[in-house]
């Protein structure tokens, strides 16, 4: 079935319309806005499309246009941090979400440590990719730097809104340095679409002040916090920043200098693997409807139980799913644990009884 999505309005605690949009199926996934987005626009996007195809495989994806971007009301007086994180609020409630995974990359990853950290009893898994916990006005950076960001302010204010891509360029450059000409272009024309001048300037500046350092230890549901190596938009020691204020957070590097990765990336493979490692098991990764027999498996982990109960040994098992074999001992001893069993033979009668392995193996063959 070809993916489609429904976008809506809302309207947040100012009475700012906020649109937001919905695709897949399954239990919900909030995005949280980042730095520039049109809905429309990224729909049909070919550098950005399939990270929306990814989120929404096996959930219902939620992701909304930020106040004064995209879709959403542009002239509006307040584009403050706490008003980004009132629109996650007034979406959520007007979807009537109980409960549900917040993805936030860049400067999202800040307002979703501060939605986590208001509503704990919401978010049960804590995704955030290229994050800061801080803007640049809370790093103790030299004069220089703190005046080259002052200068990109006014490179904003003076020709964001012009025909010309060379000064939106700056950005682009900065957030896909490995990306094509046509990539490059393609996401000028997104940035140049998604507001005015004015607000760009005041966005910017916003990031610039943000800090959520204080807040991050305080996050308490399950956290995974992804940086690329070489990122040249947001620093990985600042990545590792927020890994390191998050408890018990779990910390991945992905080796590319891209702040938005490109699907043909290794580093976007990466990235799919260790969000799927991450995130409970849908109904949809058990093929069936309801709750899923074991909940509490990853979606990789069921993956490598289902090759278990059709009999693959360990080395078939990494052969199939692209992995070392040390990575699958380290899955089946989580699986083991969380199935309530010793052996393999206990495994794979576990796994049987809860549905796994009634579909024909279809066996990848090595090149």
């Amino acid at each position: 079935m070809a993916l489609s999505q429904t976008i809506r309005f809302t309207t947040s605690f100012d009475g700012t319309r906020i649109a937001y949009a919905t695709a897949g199926h399954g239990p919900p996934l909030v995005k949280a806005p980042n730095w520039l987005s049109h809905l429309e626009y990224e729909w049909r996007s070919p550098i950005l499309h399939h990270a929306v195809a990814e989120l929404s495989r096996h959930h219902t994806l939620v992701r909304f246009d930020q106040r004064g971007c995209g879709m959403s009301d542009w002239d509006v007086a307040d584009v403050g941090f706490e008003a980004w994180v009132r629109d996650i609020e007034a979406v959520v409630d007007t979807l009537g979400l109980k409960r549900f995974p917040l993805f936030g990359k860049s400067q999202g990853a800040a307002i979703s440590i501060a939605y986590a950290v208001r509503h704990p009893e919401k978010v049960s898994h804590l995704i955030l990719f290229g994050s800061y916990c801080r803007g640049i006005l809370h790093r103790g950076l030299p004069q220089r730097n703190l005046d080259e960001a002052n200068a990109l302010l006014t490179l904003l204010e003076l020709a964001w809104g012009t025909d010309n891509p060379a000064f939106r360029r700056v950005f682009s450059t900065q957030l896909m340095p490995g990306a094509s000409l046509d990539d490059l272009r393609n996401f000028e024309e997104l940035q140049r679409m998604a507001t005015s001048p004015r607000n760009a300037v005041r966005f910017l500046q916003e990031v610039f002040r943000c800090d959520v350092r204080d807040l991050a230890p305080k996050v308490r549901c399950p956290t995974l916090v992804l940086h690329s190596r070489h990122d040249g938009r947001e620093s990985y020691e600042e990545g590792k920043l927020t890994a390191s204020l998050i408890p018990g957070a779990r910390f991945v590097t992905l080796e590319s200098a891209n702040h938005i990765l490109m699907e043909h990336e290794p580093a976007w493979a990466e990235f799919v693997a260790a969000l799927r490692d991450f995130l409970p098991a849908t109904a949809a990764d058990a093929g069936a409807l309801g709750t899923p027999a074991l909940p509490e498996l990853s979606a990789r982990e069921r993956e490598v139980l289902e090759l278990i109960a059709h009999g693959l040994g360990n080395d078939e098992v990494a052969a199939q799913l692209f992995l070392s074999t040390k990575t699958v001992r380290n899955h089946i001893t989580r699986i083991f644990a969380k199935a309530g069993v010793t052996t393999r033979a206990q495994a794979i009668a576990r796994a049987r009884d809860a549905g796994f392995a009634r579909e024909p193996l279809v066996v990848r063959k090595n090149d």
